[in-house]
């Protein structure tokens, strides 16, 4: 599971900075209303919002208090970051698909093509704090596919309703225009996506509009495009220094038109669930496709160790298999599959498949660990890595650490959940105090952005030493 920064992302940084990357991985749904958890979240009013606390930028202290009919109120904030860099966090509210994450009914992914994504709607009431240095800020992201997992490429809206303290959207001021019964100033960026910020000339605590007021004009300026998708609909805040007080006194999300708010039908069962592969760390999976009389959009794979207690979501694809990581050698698991489509509606679930993962191989209790990288995003000058380390050995390990080596010309511009012996060539990256102690089976995701010359090099050859 992901335990780096969001956003998907959220992104601000001062001119001439990199990059801030903020992603939140699937989490146990908490009852409680108060999470302090760096990445913690809770699903609210019957699964169709889902609150984040998204810690991302920080290891200062961080709490919100979640208000079950829709918002939440930051109680707790030690953030003193400097004003010229990320923020500490992105404590926010949302509908849709966010690193795994998909409310219930929101009908997102949308192309923004389709007839049903001018009728979206969404609206928030904000309160402040006199003192601090933050934005107000909504977050609406888009991908050249109907992704529900993973970086979005396609383009990120930003909406700065407020700012205290002097900070600003990334990119440069592009023009100002009027929209939603404000003026707002447009900046534009890129950072391996188009990064449209449209900053409010004069301040307020609400706004409602259709998503569409402002994408319309992103389109019209050539920074984004109808092919792509609306993946989620985001409002929060993002914090430099300090941050209690800050409040979301209410958000609303509507999909009142084509999308799919009107299909009630859910998608037929997933049939045929098998494994097709397993490895000391991992189980893959396969199985036929679910129909619909709309359209399947995605599935989400469900998975327990042993033969008892609760399910967990561990991944949503879009295709017909899906493996799954971070698992402990010799152990066994049970795994299920549902399917999705646009309107939120899920089928029933698969029949249940067993599998063991490969033995440790290594012959006694000590401590191991591998690294395992995927590619979140890439671009020509450009690429965005998250690194999985695994406990594979049999006893807790304290702590680990991973070599590896940028090729020639690559320099890391960003990194998160860890520290990092240099920013190119040879580099060796160790767990942060919240991520060093892994139990067997038990994995840490960290990851970096990194800028190359043009073409598709990726490093490699990550090795992973426990201790």
């Amino acid at each position: 599971m992901n335990r780096f920064p969001a956003a998907a992302l959220a992104v601000i940084v001062s001119t001439g900075l990199g990059l801030a990357a903020v992603a939140t991985a699937p989490t146990v749904a908490q009852a409680a209303p108060v999470i302090c958890e760096k990445f913690g979240g809770t699903y609210i009013q019957n699964n169709t919002l889902r609150v984040q606390n998204n810690v991302w930028g920080a290891d200062t202290a961080q709490c919100i208090d979640v208000n079950q009919a829709g918002g939440f109120t930051v109680t707790q904030a030690a953030h003193n970051k400097p004003t010229n860099g990320a923020p500490a966090a992105y404590p926010s509210i949302y509908a849709g698909c966010h690193w795994s994450e998909c409310t219930s009914g929101s009908g997102l992914p949308i192309q923004t093509s389709a007839a049903g994504f001018g009728d979206i709607e969404t609206s928030v009431s904000v309160s402040y704090p006199s003192g601090g240095t933050w934005n107000a800020a909504y977050d609406l992201w888009f991908d050249p596919t109907p992704r529900t997992d993973g970086q979005n490429t396609g383009a990120e809206l930003m909406v700065w309703l407020n700012r205290q303290g002097s900070i600003q959207p990334i990119g440069s001021p592009v023009a100002t225009v009027n929209l939603a019964g404000g003026s707002w100033q447009v900046w534009f960026g890129n950072v391996g996506w188009n990064v449209i910020s449209y900053l409010r000339t004069s301040p307020t605590s609400s706004l409602s509009f259709p998503v569409d007021t402002f994408y319309s004009d992103a389109v019209n300026r050539g920074f984004a495009q109808r092919s792509w998708y609306l993946t989620s609909v985001q409002a929060g805040f993002e914090p430099w220094v300090g941050g209690a007080g800050l409040a979301v006194n209410s958000f609303s999300y509507t999909l009142d038109g084509d999308g799919g708010e009107g299909d009630t039908t859910p998608p037929s069962t997933p049939q045929n669930l098998s494994v097709t592969g397993t490895t000391q760390s991992s189980v893959s999976l396969a199985w036929s496709a679910a129909s619909d009389n709309v359209g399947v959009t995605g599935y989400a794979v469900f998975r327990r160790q042993g033969s008892s207690g609760s399910f967990s979501q561990v991944g949503t694809p879009t295709g017909t298999s899906f493996t799954a990581g971070g698992l402990a050698p010799g152990t066994s698991y049970q795994f299920f599959v549902v399917a999705r489509d646009a309107a939120g509606n899920s089928s029933g679930n698969s029949a249940t498949v067993s599998a063991t993962t490969d033995g440790d191989g290594g012959g006694g209790g000590g401590g191991d660990c591998t690294a395992t990288v995927s590619v979140q995003s890439q671009w020509d000058q450009g690429y965005v890595l998250q690194v999985t380390v695994t406990n594979s050995g049999q006893a807790t390990i304290p702590g680990w650490q991973v070599a590896f080596t940028l090729p020639a010309g690559h320099t890391i511009v960003h990194h998160w959940s860890a520290e990092l012996s240099g920013t190119t060539g040879s580099v060796t990256a160790e767990p942060l105090s919240w991520n060093a102690e892994l139990a067997p089976g038990q994995p840490a995701d960290w990851g970096f952005q990194a800028s190359r010359p043009a073409g598709g090099q990726l490093p490699s050859g990550f090795t992973c030493t426990a201790g």
